[in-house]
């Protein structure tokens, strides 16, 4: 089965259960200052997991582009990528276990046309005050017993502890931070019976055991509790079902295939590769391993940036740099020179055309700095050529220097030195590699991982803040300003908008006048659900790229402003307190930054 036609029976199933279609957001989140990407289809769900009103109801669906950074060194194995499609439904306090097993179980088997019988689940066992999930256990029993298996505990039904079977953003109960939603989740393994078990895994194979003969394939979250100040569980307003699944690892079951680099998105890269490099895929593992990694950079960088993450040494820019320049060191173990990483991206934004669409203009400028990159990269790779020259004998040190100066891997500083008759110690190399890892995980915490930003009392008050800034923006400098993205940390605000030039000291007071005398308006603050043409037709502000769905939320401030916006905000703007401008700055060509506080 094709992604495409797997992707939109998804969406036609749960359509038909009552479930309003949302679009895929960005990549590059709004207004969240704990993350740098879009890692899960929940993660713009939050405020409704936690009891807001969606737009759209309470049964939605999507299929959403998501990204995760934290593995990019382990990629290129059969099945583990950066960039992925997570199909997801969610139950805002409607549906709960009895309608959503079955229902996955339904896809599962008759829509995507898995064999029941090489499908096996696991539950939450159970810890402290929260008990064992018996419910799961026993609608499972009886879903498989439909399909004529008798499903067993412990060998069809597994139950583990909540290293496994608990969700929440911060991990297991005893992480979470007070105010966050948890709970138990039902995992779905598919296996692969021809695929033989590596005892480097373990002495027996087991459903969560990662030799690759059992591949998890979807969860169903049941997020029904919230951590308390004391350090105690309650249950949330609304009990909800958070679901997931890899659309890449579906696909690729349907095949019987348990390499998702055979699939169909995937089909253009390695041909090309093949084509460039003269070896076929499969054929042995190192060029296997390398066409992988190309695939799968190739693709998250390219998707990144038509999401607006252009290469460069900062924030998402940085990945972006750093998976085109992997993708690249990779691409000389295979004899590829310049271009193909250009190629690569050509051939996503072709796989991807009748999915997420790209406007002529920025598809030529997306290839435009893929091959800048490129060319700057395999500079930057020639002038290390030369320094190896100078260099009289290679040690392990010097290896791993030449990799983080140059970006040289190991394979290939170790075949240099073959060819000089020498040999380098490797232990050495891995070991300046494992403390650069160290500081590269010490110094992203926070900015990697996965997650909202809080929506506590600081944040929702400087988000409010962020609306009034930009109207005043508008009065002040023209109606040219327009929003392109912004940072909300419980101190202050970051806003970036358009403008051509240098904000002037009697324009930011200016500003700051008008949003303070905003403030002691006592403006109340409220919304409306309407359809995304009835509200820009009334007026709103609405400048991001992605597209809406069908139902957005309105959010005025009085009579002054109106934007396209999910919230959340204070119910006044009174309670916002004494807004000023602590520092403006350029962010890019033709972007302005500004940093303010409120007293």
């Amino acid at each position: 089965m094709k992604t495409s036609e797997l992707r939109r029976r998804y969406l036609d199933f749960f359509r038909a259960r009552g479930h309003t279609v949302l679009p895929s957001v960005s990549l590059i989140p709004d207004n969240d200052p704990t993350t740098l990407f879009t890692s899960s289809g929940m993660q713009p769900l939050v405020p409704y997991l936690l009891g807001q009103v969606h737009p759209e109801g309470r049964r939605l669906v999507n299929s959403q582009k998501s990204f995760r950074a934290q593995d990019i060194e382990e990629v290129g194995d059969n099945r583990h990528t950066t960039f992925f499609e997570m199909l997801g439904n969610w139950s805002l306090g409607d549906y709960f276990k009895r309608e959503q097993l079955p229902w996955v179980f339904e896809f599962l088997t008759k829509e995507a046309g898995l064999d029941p019988k090489r499908l096996y689940v696991s539950v939450f066992e159970g810890q402290g005050e929260i008990p064992k999930d018996s419910e799961s256990i026993a609608l499972w029993k009886g879903i498989f017993a439909s399909a004529g298996i008798e499903a067993r505990e412990g060998e069809r039904i597994f139950a583990y502890p909540a290293e496994k079977n608990w969700w929440s953003r911060s991990g297991v109960p005893s992480n979470m931070p007070a105010g966050e939603p948890g709970g138990p989740d039902s995992e779905i393994f598919f296996e692969f019976p021809d695929v033989p078990h590596d005892p480097a895994f373990g002495e027996k194979c087991h459903i969560n055991c990662d030799c690759g003969r059992f591949v998890e394939i979807c969860n169903s979250v049941f997020m029904q509790y919230k951590k308390e100040a004391d350090g105690g569980l309650t249950e949330l307003s609304q009990k909800n079902v958070d679901f997931g699944g890899g659309l890449e690892r579906l696909v690729a079951a349907t095949l019987n295939e348990p390499d998702v680099f055979t699939i169909d998105i995937f089909a253009p890269i390695i041909s090309r590769l093949e084509a460039a490099s003269g070896k076929r895929y499969g054929e042995d593992p190192a060029s296997t391993r390398s066409m992988r990694i190309i695939c799968d950079h190739g693709r998250a960088a390219t998707m990144l940036m038509v999401d607006g993450a252009l290469p460069s040494n900062k924030a998402q820019g940085y990945v972006v740099r750093r998976l085109i320049r992997r993708a690249i060191r990779f691409g000389r173990l295979l004899s590829l020179q310049t271009g193909f990483m250009t190629e690569t991206a050509r051939s996503v934004l072709d796989a991807y055309d009748d999915t997420y669409p790209v406007p002529p203009e920025r598809r030529e400028a997306i290839l435009a700095a893929m091959s800048q990159e490129e060319s700057k990269f395999n500079a930057m790779l020639g002038k290390g050529l030369k320094e190896i020259e100078k260099i009289p004998s290679l040690t392990g040190a010097l290896a791993f220097k030449l990799f983080e100066t140059y970006g040289f891997p190991w394979e290939m500083t170790e075949e240099i030195a073959r060819e000089r008759g020498q040999q380098v110690d490797r232990a050495e190399f891995e070991a300046e590699f494992k403390k650069h890892q160290e500081l590269s995980r010490t110094a992203g915490k926070g900015m990697f991982k996965g997650g909202l930003a809080d929506h506590g009392e600081a944040v929702v008050k400087l988000h409010t803040a962020t609306h009034l800034l930009h109207q005043a923006l508008r009065s002040v400098l023209g109606a040219h300003v327009q929003q392109k993205g912004s940072n909300i940390t419980g101190e202050r605000l970051r806003f970036d908008f358009s403008h051509p030039q240098k904000v002037s000291p009697e324009e930011i007071r200016r500003v700051e006048e008008i949003v303070n005398e905003q403030i002691l308006r006592d403006l109340p603050v409220s919304f409306q659900i309407t359809s995304y043409d009835d509200a820009i037709k009334g007026g709103a502000l609405a400048f991001f790229g992605e597209r809406y769905p069908e139902k957005v939320k309105v959010y005025e401030i009085g009579d002054f402003s109106k934007e396209i916006c999910g919230g959340p905000h204070a119910e006044k703007t009174s309670l916002l307190g004494k807004f000023s401008v602590t520092r403006e700055e350029a962010s890019s060509a033709g972007v302005r930054r500004i940093y303010a506080t409120l007293s």
